[in-house]
């Protein structure tokens, strides 16, 4: 579950008569945040230096620009708003074998909690390494690693806690807690790594396995003077593939993950299928509609998704609804998700199936 879904689940029978005190509610989402968990990308398929290190320069193109945008849980205002931005691209492709290929990227992010109280930045620099496994250059497995910076920001003056409720309802009396009217600032830098292994039985077909560890150093994050929560280690495992349909105007698309941190489960799988409406093998117009769930310790949404690629962008849009216990909290609304991908094509050359859902 994205965030701090478990603690707001159980705040769920008490949302309607704590309505008069929003600022308590999100002080303690933000206290809760110390268990800390990574943002979660409904499309993790097109956000790929957050997913896997090992991803960074495979794909069919000179470079890639990536982008995505996630609003969850419209229904509380501005609650989690997660931004995103990333380019990677192959180096060195005369220098190396022509069946490998040497990936470095950057990495961008913006996290911004509870109306910008809590809010989160990172920028990152990631690399990998795809070596060739056959003649052909129909399989291979790559090695990612990337090196990140953090800084977190909580803006203590727009937080109310109980403690500060007067008798004539006014937020009056000092509460006592660290975190009250303070800016409090933090930075820390961590290290994480990934593997990929990526095939194709006949050069348009394509299946893909990979894991991934982020935060490996554990860093320790403290917002209260002398007491420090750890950043637990992201384990992923995602797979996929894409196969084509009798003329290859049709292609069906399979992808699904499973990632735990800090005790929570995050598992998503579903599929799209994709319209090729040119017929153009080389610079495809394509038209995407698909459908995935979310898994954790309990259902959580079901995730349409739709998608236009032409002229080297892709740009997709999906919808989490929610069918877990907090719909009735959200009205079923759990977050729209927007991703745009543009990747610099080579002129008259297909390129061997890479990772795309």
């Amino acid at each position: 579950m994205d965030h701090f879904l478990y603690f707001v689940m159980a705040l769920q029978p008490h949302i309607m008569r704590m309505r008069k005190f929003p600022g308590l509610i999100i002080a303690c989402l933000l206290l809760q945040s110390a268990t800390a968990q990574d943002p979660n990308f409904s499309q993790f398929f097109v956000s790929p230096l957050t997913l896997n290190p090992a991803l960074t320069g495979k794909f069919n193109g000179n470079f890639r620009i990536a982008g995505n945008y996630r609003d969850q849980w419209p229904a509380i205002s501005k609650a989690f708003i997660t931004s995103t931005a990333s380019f990677d691209v192959p180096l060195m492709r005369n220098r190396i074998s022509e069946l490998d290929t040497w990936g470095v990227g950057v990495l961008a992010m913006t996290d911004k909690t509870a109306n910008g109280i809590l809010s989160t930045n990172l920028l990152a620099i990631t690399t990998a390494y795809h070596k060739g496994l056959d003649e052909d250059g129909l399989h291979s497995i790559g090695f990612g690693f990337q090196g990140t910076y953090n800084t977190k920001r909580l803006d203590g003056t727009k937080l109310n806690f109980e403690e500060e409720l007067d008798q004539f309802g006014g937020w009056t009396i000092p509460s006592g807690e660290p975190v009250d009217s303070r800016m409090i600032n933090l930075s820390y830098f961590d290290v994480s790594v990934g593997v990929l292994y990526n095939g194709s039985s006949d050069g348009y077909n394509n299946y893909y396995l990979g894991i991934s560890a982020y935060h490996l150093n554990k860093p320790k994050e403290s917002f209260a003077g002398d007491i420090y929560y750890t950043l637990n280690p992201r384990i992923t495992a995602h797979a996929g593939g894409a196969i084509p349909l009798g003329d290859n105007s049709r292609t069906i698309y399979l992808s699904s993950l499973f990632s735990r941190q800090a005790g929570a489960t995050n598992i998503v799988a579903g599929g799209a299928v994709g319209f090729n409406m040119n017929q153009d093998e080389e610079n495809p117009t394509n038209f995407y509609a698909g459908l995935w769930t979310r898994f954790n310790n309990v259902n959580d949404a079901l995730i349409p998704y739709l998608g236009l690629e032409f002229g080297g962008f892709r740009l997709g849009a999906s919808y989490d609804v929610n069918i877990s216990s907090l719909k009735t909290a959200s009205p079923s609304r759990g977050g729209l998700e927007i991703s745009l991908i543009y990747t610099n094509l080579p002129l008259g050359n297909r390129g061997v199936p890479c990772p795309k859902f």
